[in-house]
């Protein structure tokens, strides 16, 4: 039944474009498993109008609700003005089709869903606040758009549903110097370069505002310009009177639109749960049906999963119903059917994800589909149980040290095969209680073999798309924040729900995914690219590199004193103080107070927030015309610096062994490079001097030394063999130097002519070239204009045309396939690869990279897999993997034995799997700390 709109109601009004664009840009790309429909932004939306439901109560809560659109591009502003919003970019060719079913997310949540051919969706929502005030309610526009912020004010707010934060008339004199009433004046005056207003020329919002204030109004200020005592001020309002008063029109909303519908039309009313559940079935969002079903009070629809091309899906026992073993003679019996089967999942539950602090919890095991089992080893009693204080044992556990004694030979039995998901984690918290668990498969690892580029590989993903089942999930148990507790505090019984789970997730998985290695002939890479580098990673990580305290302190502070004084600098520059770290005052200082302008001459712009963007990219573009931008990229280089390493990495020191353990992920990257995490030191940057500088603090042993081996241009040299350059095979295989050899293709210089510059900028073109880079992007990085930019990549193709037929072959090889391969047989799918719009240029860039970056990645993981043996009986250690890069830690005088041997595995581990027309160079170094070494 409809109610009336009218005093005590509260009308709330949805900007959906920005709701679109906001899941658009935060969240990865996603598409439907069945059709591959781009559904990312929807699923977003969708997440989005649940959260705001689920928020709409209390005092503020809605009565009425409608989210409104933009329909169409062209409306009556147009008419005044061609030019209105007409340097927008294209919308998204992977954004254009979930469009329309943003709106159908919107009416199966059964909220009113509006838009009106030939006006905005400011202009709807303008009209109905003004409707809603007229009839005695409340009006709560959720939107950021600082064109909305002319309607606030009696009874109308604003709230910004990302910050959550309210916008009342003081939030708009904060915004823009004046009271709402003015806000169009002043908007009229600054212009605005995300809808092409043209404003007057000159002059931003701060300056808009000082002359609305002064003289009141708009229309006064036009009158009585003459008065003005700045003459370029006075005299560019006078001349730009027209394109000013044009501007107003432009940026006044329209309230009094004739509607074809009404106010209380859009009445709040609960969901059809056969309807909103169909639709997010529909869409295959499986994790919000499930809640959504849940708080309706509903059943979850079946999602079928869409498994991977060939691969079945397991029709088995059903999950639960798990065994806890408490005791010896229960765990025995475990014990005899694992020896009976010959293989057993086992997964660990642990205090901390860092394995170097973690304490052992519990173990499961499962050897067969549904028949898995938890033995809990150290929960902590409930705390109305604890008699004893708050680290009391829980009653009915087994004794450690004897589960782990009757469980050392299995594990360690070389005739039993040890099943994980992410092996490499269990076998370090094993190997830290003096168990060497081998030999392993892991289902991660299974995944990415034959999946790289389909989805991700981790344990939830995995169970979802091919067992259809959602895990019992950890937040639950575990709580979040300040509330968060480990897994020593979850009762026993809700543990062996949990983790036998896992256990009984991880056999079905193997289950189905092992036999398909060989259907999908990618079982050579499993065996001797991932499955052989978990022992060797375990063993990297957990030897863990020395790293100074005192030097990165001394950093620290030398940091935060350079950038104390570039902040100086920079406030000179500006001619006033301001927050230095705040994007959206340097955008002022920048663009409204200096009036710099972008190479094309516009200001740049974040979107509807109007907030100016001032990401490295602007600001290296206005380094070339002004010193202050220059200064920012420093100071913000250093501050990143301070912040992520040398502050961050005296946290990362563990408290025992004084070393800092990174992790590195097998299947973080689609192309087989590793990842480094807690903390990620592949990323220490080695261009700047500063950079450079962190290096030192990662120091050798006493008595020891750290060796450097670095591959050298080794993509460039499978570049040069696999797309048949004979040019730059037989200059790799003459020793010249590789860069100056293109340069003097290039450009016809002599290689005795050559100039640093002209070498650098070959150097930048061969290995932008690998990445697929564009005109655009090779002119930013030489600060060169676009079409010198162009020609330079025009003329690179001519003089190696290999290289364009070599990439035209691989994009027409994934095309065909849905795959690339290295080298090696690696297989990294391309799903992407027939999209259309932006997508299908990042697609079609992967697809020519990964081969060889693929093959560069697999070519050092065979150098560390066969690295161990080749050492072994040195006093030496491997210890981190960076890139192209391998360092070593080795007794001092022993390091020329280990930089011959470790070079030659280096410089042969594509051998014999492949022999590569251009041999492999490796370079070394030492020192006592890493930047002496490398």
């Amino acid at each position: 039944m409809t109610t009336q709109f009218g005093q005590g109601c509260h009308l709330h009004l949805i900007d959906g474009s920005a709701f679109i664009f906001r899941a658009y840009h935060a969240l990865p790309p996603l598409t439907r498993a069945s059709d591959g429909l781009p559904v990312g932004a929807v699923s977003g939306f969708v997440n989005m109008l649940q959260r705001y439901i689920e928020g709409n109560s209390g005092p503020d809560a809605a009565t009425h609700v409608a989210v409104i659109f933009d329909k169409g591009s062209h409306t009556f502003r147009n008419d005044m003005y061609d030019q209105y919003k007409a340097n927008r970019e294209a919308m998204p060719e992977d954004l254009r089709p979930q469009i329309p079913l943003t709106r159908q997310a919107t009416r199966a949540f059964n909220i009113a869903c509006e838009e009106l051919q030939g006006f905005e969706a400011d202009d709807i929502i303008a009209t109905l606040s003004h409707q809603a005030r007229r009839a005695g309610g409340r009006v709560t526009i959720l939107s950021s758009d600082k064109d909305m912020m002319q309607l606030v004010g009696d009874g109308v707010d604003m709230l910004d549903p990302i910050k959550n934060k309210r916008i009342d008339r003081d939030g708009v004199i904060e915004k823009f110097g004046v009271g709402p009433e003015r806000v169009v004046d002043v908007q009229a005056l600054a212009g605005d370069s995300v809808d092409n207003v043209p404003g007057a020329p000159g002059i931003g919002i701060k300056t808009a505002a000082l002359l609305i204030n002064e003289f009141g109004d708009l229309e006064s200020l036009l009158d009585r310009a003459s008065e003005i005592t700045q003459p370029k001020r006075r005299q560019t309002l006078i001349d730009h009177r027209a394109q000013i008063e044009l501007s107003k029109r432009l940026v006044q909303l329209d309230c009094d639109m004739e509607l074809p519908f009404t106010i209380d039309d859009l009445e709040i009313r609960d969901p059809d749960p056969e309807v909103l559940l169909g639709f997010l079935a529909e869409m295959e969002f499986r994790t919000i049906t499930k809640r959504i079903a849940d708080r309706l009070g509903a059943k979850a629809p079946v999602i079928e999963a869409v498994p991977a091309p060939d691969v079945p899906v397991e029709d088995a026992k059903p999950f639960g119903g798990y065994d806890c073993v408490r005791t010896m003679d229960q765990l025995q019996v475990w014990i005899d059917r694992i020896r009976e089967r010959g293989y057993v999942a086992v997964d660990t539950e642990t205090t901390s994800l860092n394995e170097m602090q973690a304490e052992l919890v519990g173990i499961s095991l499962c050897v067969d589909a549904g028949t898995a089992c938890y033995i809990p080893l150290a929960h902590k009693a409930a705390k109305q149980d604890d008699l004893f204080g708050s680290d009391a044992r829980a009653e009915g556990q087994m004794d450690m040290a004897t589960c782990l004694a009757a469980l050392k030979p299995v594990l360690e039995d070389a005739s039993i095969l040890k099943i994980g998901q992410n092996m490499k984690y269990d076998a370090k918290v094993f190997a830290l209680l003096d168990i060497a668990v081998a030999p392993i498969d892991d289902t991660m690892l299974l995944s990415y073999a034959l999946h790289a580029g389909l989805h991700g590989h981790g344990m939830d993903t995995l169970s979802e798309t091919y067992l259809k089942h959602q895990p019992i999930p950890i937040k639950p148990l575990l709580g979040s924040g300040k509330s968060a507790i480990t897994f020593d505090r979850v009762p026993i019984d809700d543990a062996v729900a949990y983790a036998a789970e896992d256990a009984d997730i991880t056999l079905r998985l193997w289950q189905l995914l092992k036999p398909q290695l060989h259907v999908k002939q990618v079982t050579t890479v499993y065996e001797t690219l991932e499955r052989p580098l978990v022992p060797v990673l375990a063993r990297m990580e957990m030897t863990g590199i020395k790293v100074d305290r005192d030097t990165l302190s001394r950093m620290s502070n030398a940091f935060a004193q350079k950038m104390a004084g570039l902040e100086d600098e920079i406030q000179t520059l500006a001619g006033r103080k301001f927050n230095v770290g705040s994007p959206k005052q340097l955008g002022e200082i920048l663009f409204d107070e200096l009036s710099l302008a972008m190479p094309d001459g516009k200001k740049p712009s974040t979107g509807k927030t109007g907030a100016y963007s001032t990401g490295a990219d602007v600001l290296e573009d206005l380094a070339t015309i002004h010193d202050l931008p220059r200064r920012i990229l420093d100071w913000r280089q250093l501050a990143k610096l301070k912040s992520t390493y040398t502050d961050a990495l005296q946290d990362h020191i563990d408290r025992d062994t004084g070393r800092v353990h990174t992790s590195y992920s097998i299947a973080g990257a689609v192309t087989g490079r590793l990842a480094s995490t807690d903390p990620n030191l592949q990323n220490i940057p080695v261009r700047s001097e500063e950079g450079r500088r962190i290096r030192e603090a990662f120091i050798a042993d006493d008595g020891k030394v750290l060796v450097s081996l670095d591959y050298s241009q080794i993509e460039l040299r499978i570049l040069a063999h696999v797309a048949g350059i004979e040019e730059l095979k037989q200059a790799f295989r003459d020793g010249v130097d590789i860069h100056a050899l293109t340069a003097s293709e290039m450009f016809d210089v002599p290689l005795d002519q050559m100039t640093s510059d002209i070498r650098r900028q070959a150097k930048a073109i061969n290995f932008g070239v690998i990445y697929g880079i564009s005109g655009f992007g090779l002119a930013r990085n030489l600060r060169i204009p676009r079409d010198v930019a162009q020609g330079f990549i025009d003329r690179y193709f001519e003089r190696f045309p290999g290289i364009r037929a070599y990439m035209d072959d691989t994009v027409r090889f994934a095309k065909d396939h849905g795959y690339v391969q290295t080298l090696f047989g690696r297989k990294i799918n391309t799903p992407e690869i027939n999209a259309k719009g932006p997508q299908a240029g990042f697609a079609k860039r992967a697809a020519i990279n990964a081969p060889i970056q693929g093959t560069a990645a697999d070519v050092i993981r065979r150098a560390m897999i066969r690295m161990p043996a080749a050492i072994a009986g040195q006093p030496a250690r491997m210890l981190l993997q960076v890139h192209d890069e391998l360092l070593f830690e080795v007794d001092d005088g022993a390091q020329d034995t280990l930089i011959a041997t470790a070079r030659d595995v280096m410089e042969n581990a594509a051998d014999p799997a492949v022999k590569l027309d251009v041999r492999l160079a490796v370079e070394a170094g030492q020192g006592a700390n890493w930047a002496a070494a490398h």
